[in-house]
């Protein structure tokens, strides 16, 4: 069964275009490098020709990865979002119970847009997992790698 991630338009585009330039740019790149290493002798013996063949691989592996994500990838329309409860997209500001004072702010996102610095967490993380589906007022319960959590749903917003 196929991974489906939800991306918003932004990010879609962002994913199109760096498999545009791979497939173009990156490809060119490595030709002329497997070209260059190839006109310096034996190939048996050239350590040069053989990181550039194993740079086409990886290169070749993550254009297959992008192929493959953009082909199982749904745009989400952010007006959509329903803000009753914690979803995909979602801004949600929760507390930890066991410590009154810190309220956190995160965004959930796809595993592919998650980045901690600018609070966005995946849907597959912990603490997105646990607190998917939660309504205001809810606390989820959260299985950490320090052990189990509980958060509070203070807000969700779009």
């Amino acid at each position: 069964m196929a991974n489906i991630s939800y991306f918003t338009k932004e990010k879609y585009d962002e994913l199109q275009q760096e498999l545009l330039h791979l497939k173009t740019k990156g490809r060119a790149h490595i030709a002329a490098e497997i070209s260059e290493a190839r006109d310096k002798g034996d190939l048996r013996e050239n350590a040069e020709y053989d990181a550039a063949k194993d740079a086409q691989g990886m290169l070749e592996m993550k254009i297959a990865k992008l192929e493959t994500t953009i082909s199982n990838a749904r745009i989400l329309d952010e007006s959509q979002i329903d803000t009753s409860k914690v979803s995909i997209l979602s801004k949600v500001k929760i507390r930890n119970t066991a410590n009154k004072k810190l309220v956190l702010q995160y965004t959930i996102v796809a595993e592919e847009e998650s980045d901690l610095k600018q609070n966005k967490i995946s849907v597959l993380s912990p603490i997105g997992k646990g607190i998917l589906g939660k309504k205001v007022g809810e606390t989820a319960e959260v299985e950490a790698p320090r052990g189990k959590m509980k958060f509070e749903i203070m807000e969700i917003t779009r």
